[in-house]
C-alpha cells in the first residue's frame, strides 16, 4: 500500500530516518525515560539532520519535499521514539506560520535557519484558562511606538523548552478579527519559561509554559497584518497539527506491531509460541488490521495535501483513527504482555503512555468527529486545505513536492 502513495525516494528517505534513528535516538532512550527532563542534545542533533526543514523549499536551504515526506520522517522516528517525534512534529507547526505568513524578509531570515537545524521554531496558542478555545484567549499585544508589549501566559507549548523562536497568537482588539500572531525570539526581555514538568509519557519532549511579563517585540516581528492570528492558528493546526500528530501516533502503532509480535514469536505457551493461541492471533489480528487502515488514511491525507486538493475532512478523519487505533492496539498489546507488559524493561507501557499524549492536540477525538459531522451536513465553515490549493497550483512544477524531492534525494 506504501507504494501507492510513495516512490523509491520516499522510501530512501524511509531507511535513511530509521536507520538514524535506530542508531542515534534508540541508546538513548532508557535515559529519557529514567530522567524525564527534556532531551535538549538530541533535539537539536535531530534538527541538523535537516528534517525540521523537509516543507521549506530549497531556496530557502530547505528540503521541500512536501507533507507526505513529512510524515514519513515524523512516523519512523516515531516509531523508535514518541517524544522525538514529537518533537519534530510541533517544529513543524513552527515552520508552517512562517511559511503560509511570514513576509519575505521573515522568511529569509529564519526559514534558512529552520532548514539548517540553527533554530528551533514553536507554535503558542492554548492558554490556562480558556485550553482549546482559541476566541477566549486573554493574553495581550499592545502597540507602543515601533514595538509590542506582550503580557500573558501560554501552556502545552511543543517544544518549549528547546524553542528559539516562539510563534504567539494574542489578543490585539476585541472578537476573532481581534488576534494576531507574532515571531518571539527566546532571548527577549520579559519572555520567560516556567519550570519543566514531566509528564505521563513522551519523556524528553517539552510541552511547557510560556510566560510574557512586559515582553517587548519590534513590530516588524508582527506575522502577516494584525487581525489575523486566528487564520495562524487554525491554518498551522489543520494542515500541519493534523497530519503531524497523525504520523507520530502512526510511528507508535507500528512499534507497537513489531513489539507484540516479536513478544508472540519468543514467547511460548503449551509448549508452542504464544503467537499460536487462537484468542491471542485474533488480537494480532486486529493490530495489523488497524494499523493498515491507520496508515492508508494518513497517507491518502497527506497525498492529497500535497498535490493541492481540499482534504480537511482526511486530515481530521486520520487523526481521529490513527490515535483511536494506536490506543486500541496499545490495550490489545497490554493484554497480550499480561503481567509482563507492566515494566519497564519491555517498551509496551511506553507506547500506551506516549500515544495518549496524542489525544487533544489539533482537536480531541470528539472535536474531529464533530467537523466530521458538520461535513455530512453540508455545514462546514470551509476548508483550510482549498486555500492552500491555490497556492500550490501557483508554484512551478520543478518547486512542487515530488520533483524537489527527487532534488533532494540526489543531493542527500
Amino acid at each position: 500500500m506504501e507504494r501507492y502513495f510513495t516512490t523509491h525516494r520516499h522510501e530512501d528517505l524511509r531507511q535513511r530516518v530509521r536507520d538514524f534513528a535506530e542508531r542515534e535516538v534508540r541508546p538513548r532512550i532508557e535515559e529519557m525515560e529514567a530522567q524525564r527532563t527534556v532531551s535538549h542534545e538530541l533535539s537539536r542533533l535531530i534538527a541538523r539532520q535537516g528534517w525540521i526543514g523537509v516543507t521549506i523549499d530549497r531556496a530557502y536551504g530547505g528540503m521541500g519535499a512536501g507533507h507526505l515526506a513529512k510524515t514519513i520522517i515524523i512516523e519512523e522516528l516515531s516509531r523508535v521514539s514518541g517524544a522525538m517525534g514529537a518533537m519534530v512534529q510541533a517544529s513543524q507547526l513552527g515552520t508552517a506560520k512562517i511559511i503560509h505568513f511570514g513576509n519575505a524578509v521573515q522568511r529569509q531570515t529564519w526559514l534558512p535557519r529552520i532548514a539548517a537545524g540553527e533554530c528551533l521554531p514553536t507554535i503558542a496558542v492554548t492558554e490556562p484558562e480558556s485550553g482549546g478555545h482559541v476566541l477566549g484567549m486573554g493574553s495581550t499585544a499592545v502597540r507602543d511606538g515601533d514595538d509590542y508589549i506582550l503580557n500573558g501566559r501560554k501552556v502545552f507549548v511543543g517544544n518549549s523548552h528547546v524553542g528559539d523562536l516562539h510563534g504567539v497568537v494574542v489578543r490585539t482588539g476585541p472578537g476573532s478579527k481581534g488576534l494576531s500572531a507574532f515571531l518571539v525570539e527566546s532571548h527577549r526581555p520579559g519572555f520567560s519559561l516556567a519550570e519543566h514538568q514531566p509528564a505521563m509519557g513522551l519523556h524528553g519532549f517539552s510541552f511547557g509554559e510560556l510566560r510574557f511579563d512586559d515582553c517587548r517585540v519590534p513590530a516588524a516581528n508582527l506575522l502577516g497584518t494584525e487581525g489575523q492570528g486566528l487564520q495562524v492558528a487554525y491554518s498551522s493546526s489543520i494542515l500541519y497539527g493534523r497530519p503531524n500528530l497523525t504520523a507520530v501516533s502512526l510511528g507508535i502503532h507500528q512499534a507497537i506491531l513489531e513489539e507484540t509480535t516479536a513478544f508472540c514469536i519468543e514467547r511460548e505457551r503449551y509448549g508452542k509460541p504464544l503467537g499460536e493461541l487462537g484468542n491471542v492471533k485474533l488480537k494480532l489480528g486486529r493490530i495489523q488490521s488497524r494499523l493498515m487502515t491507520a496508515r492508508l488514511a494518513a497517507y491518502h491525507a497527506v497525498h492529497s495535501l500535497d498535490r493541492g486538493l481540499p482534504c480537511d475532512a482526511e486530515l481530521m478523519n486520520a487523526k481521529l483513527l490513527n490515535h483511536e487505533y494506536a490506543i486500541e492496539s496499545a490495550r490489545d498489546a497490554m493484554e497480550i504482555h499480561a503481567a509482563a507488559g507492566l515494566f519497564t524493561n519491555r517498551p509496551i507501557e511506553r507506547y500506551l503512555r506516549d500515544a495518549q499524549h496524542i489525544y487533544a492536540p489539533a482537536g480531541t477525538s470528539d472535536v474531529q468527529l464533530l467537523r466530521l459531522g458538520e461535513v455530512a451536513l453540508g455545514t462546514g465553515k470551509g476548508q483550510w486545505s482549498e486555500r492552500l490549493a491555490d497556492l500550490v497550483r501557483t508554484i512551478p512544477a520543478e518547486h512542487r513536492p515530488e520533483e524537489q524531492l527527487a532534488a533532494a534525494g540526489h543531493a542527500l
